[in-house]
């Protein structure tokens, strides 16, 4: 087997192949893409050439506005040629198989796959199909993990903190049905960030999710006491079985980002959301377009991580 056996993202050498999760990937691997994506960033040059002739299909099947549009912008910066798959018109929707998809797929010639998908671990499945010299990204599977959601919120932050080593932060709101809270709570971890809190009411918190070495709080007031970094989740209602929550108006009053909440945390302290945004329900307006909100930068800089994985993805061989 040409990947490695400890970790399946990693080739032999232990480069970066797939992009699959943040759990298990080593610190050096992140600072690595943390690192490229900063060459990308605030450059004059729209255009290099280090996926000329290389294809690589946006593969989504759940709806995506950031996400997919980021990613077509950054192969297309890196000279790819893009293709977008629009699943819900396509034949998975007439019962072909993911197996057959990827197969038809591979046999046009990909060169790289980005994923989404509603089911977690599908992208993984993918990736044990694919040819040797096919890389795959997950942008995006079920609860499981949004690795370069992750990522650029981790640069976002690097890029106005500066340093993980003595930060505190909160993640707020929807952590059970978030895969973007279990990715940046694995790069928070890896890249030694001594204190991440988890707010939440008690139904929307995974079972044991003190195990991933969080400290939880279910009273917001308490659990923004002096933090650095605020990254709010999207209320996932899509994700939703049973009455989770009573409605968004009392979701708001106890867990929604307002200034007088906001107070409670370092005056410098930083907000992040990972979008789409719910005004008025996770997040006041006065916060989201406030002077302590990142949240326009994360996406300019999503574009420039993503071009950091998928350029570094196409300098390694199998």
């Amino acid at each position: 087997m040409w990947l490695n056996p400890s970790n399946p993202q990693l080739n032999k050498k232990g480069e970066l192949h797939h992009l699959l999760t943040l759990e298990g990937l080593p610190a050096e691997i992140l600072w690595q893409i943390l690192d490229t994506a900063k060459s990308f960033v605030g450059t004059k040059v729209k255009k290099v050439p280090l996926l000329r002739g290389k294809s690589v299909f946006n593969v989504f099947f759940e709806p995506s506005t950031r996400t997919r549009t980021t990613f077509e912008i950054a192969a297309k910066r890196l000279s790819a040629d893009v293709i977008n798959l629009n699943v819900t018109v396509s034949s998975q929707s007439k019962g072909e198989s993911l197996l057959d998809t990827v197969d038809n797929l591979s046999a046009m010639h990909a060169d790289m796959f980005v994923v989404r998908h509603g089911e977690s671990g599908e992208p993984h499945f993918i990736a044990r199909h694919v040819a040797p010299d096919i890389h795959v990204i997950n942008a995006g599977d079920g609860r499981h993990a949004h690795p370069t959601q992750g990522l650029l919120d981790m640069y976002t932050i690097r890029h106005y903190k500066k340093d993980f080593s003595n930060l505190r932060v909160a993640i707020v709101g929807d952590v059970l049905h978030s895969r973007v809270a279990r990715s940046q709570i694995h790069a928070f971890a890896t890249l030694g960030c001594p204190e991440i809190r988890v707010i939440a009411p008690k139904t929307l918190l995974p079972a044991q999710v003190e195990q991933l070495g969080v400290h939880v709080y279910h009273d917001m007031r308490q659990g923004l006491k002096d933090v650095d970094v605020v990254t709010m989740l999207r209320l996932q209602n899509e994700r939703m079985q049973g009455a989770l929550l009573p409605s968004a108006q009392e979701f708001y009053k106890y867990y929604g980002l307002t200034e007088d909440k906001l107070a409670l945390a370092k005056p410098d302290a930083i907000v992040l959301h990972p979008g789409p945004m719910n005004r008025g329900v996770e997040i006041d307006s006065s916060v989201a377009d406030g002077k302590q909100s990142v949240i326009l930068p994360q996406v300019t800089f999503g574009i420039a991580i993503r071009m950091a994985v998928m350029s570094i993805m196409a300098g390694t061989k199998q």
